[in-house]
């Protein structure tokens, strides 16, 4: 595990073990292949690491990164065992991830996976509910082809939300069905926002409702799980805040762009430099963007 001067002496929050889950359609997709079966099992990881971080939410300490953003027991310990997961299943592929640089990366892996492992840190050492398990997943052209995202305390209508979408395959599920984005209005009336947007643009012509959960991830595919919300601006944030969430929204109906209306490319300034995205990114329909780049002013 990575050193840390977080405590290490309560195993509860330390290390996660996951445990073979036997193959069932509870994700939504037939496990019937070899690929689908892997992709089950990481699916079976990710549930378990963010039930395991629900159950450990109130044990947890914080302390503060180089950076000043917050770290707790959890992020590590869903990391390690994440990427246990993923090296196992996938041999082969690149893998990025928030809170170690695996300095490791070869041009032209079949995917490059961009993990999370708890988006809205400090939300969840506060004891909110808006946070998640994010995996992003990147083809050998670093485009987004799958994602899985697992919100254990943060449902539609259920206790917990989990998407899901693979390589290969169009379909996008959330708790085990089969989704699309619901229907928004053109002009947003229920926004989010990111925790920084107001440093980085003029949102003031907006007069409709604003929401701010704390959560990259959860603030950018809350339109595709929400029908009242219908668009988000989310400011500068990293690879692994968004990845998912790309992955997510491609396949959801709805669009996820640059503020100058320019796609996210997952360039080696962003997976390899670990620099943050270049200007705030906007999901919605086609008619929300607008609204907001006809609307909004950068600073």
């Amino acid at each position: 595990m990575q050193e840390t001067s977080l405590s290490k002496d309560d195993a509860r929050i330390t290390k996660i073990i996951i445990e073979d889950e036997k193959p069932s359609a509870r994700y939504g997709f037939e496990p019937d292949t070899e690929e689908r079966k892997a992709f089950f099992s990481l699916c079976s990881a990710i549930r378990q690491c963010g039930e395991a971080a629900r159950s450990n939410q109130s044990h947890i300490h914080r302390s503060l990164k180089s950076d000043g953003s917050i770290l707790t027991e959890t992020d590590l310990a869903v990391s390690d065992a994440i990427l246990g997961r993923i090296r196992a299943l996938y041999p082969d592929c690149n893998i990025i991830t928030e809170e170690i640089d695996l300095k490791s990366f070869r041009e032209g892996a079949r995917y490059t996976f961009v993990l999370d492992p708890i988006d809205g840190t400090d939300a969840y050492s506060q004891g909110l509910p808006s946070w998640c398990v994010a995996l992003g997943i990147l083809d050998s052209n670093r485009k987004p082809c799958g994602a899985i995202i697992h919100a254990p305390r943060f449902g539609v209508g259920a206790q917990d939300l989990f998407f899901c979408t693979m390589p290969g395959d169009e379909r996008l599920f959330m708790n085990g069905k089969e989704h699309k984005a619901p229907q928004h209005y053109d002009v947003p009336r229920q926004m989010i926002i990111g925790s920084n947007t107001m440093e980085a643009m003029d949102i003031s012509k907006y007069h409709g409702k604003i929401r701010a959960f704390g959560s990259s991830i959860l603030h950018m595919v809350a339109p595709v799980a929400f029908s009242n919300l219908d668009c988000t601006t989310n400011p500068l944030c990293y690879a692994w805040d968004v990845a998912a969430a790309h992955g997510v929204i491609a396949k959801s109906g709805l669009t996820i762009r640059y503020f100058d209306g320019s796609e996210i490319e997952y360039d080696d300034v962003l997976l390899l430099e670990r620099k943050q995205i270049r200007m705030p990114t906007l999901v919605g329909n086609q008619g929300c963007i607008s609204w907001m780049q006809e609307n909004f002013r950068l600073y």
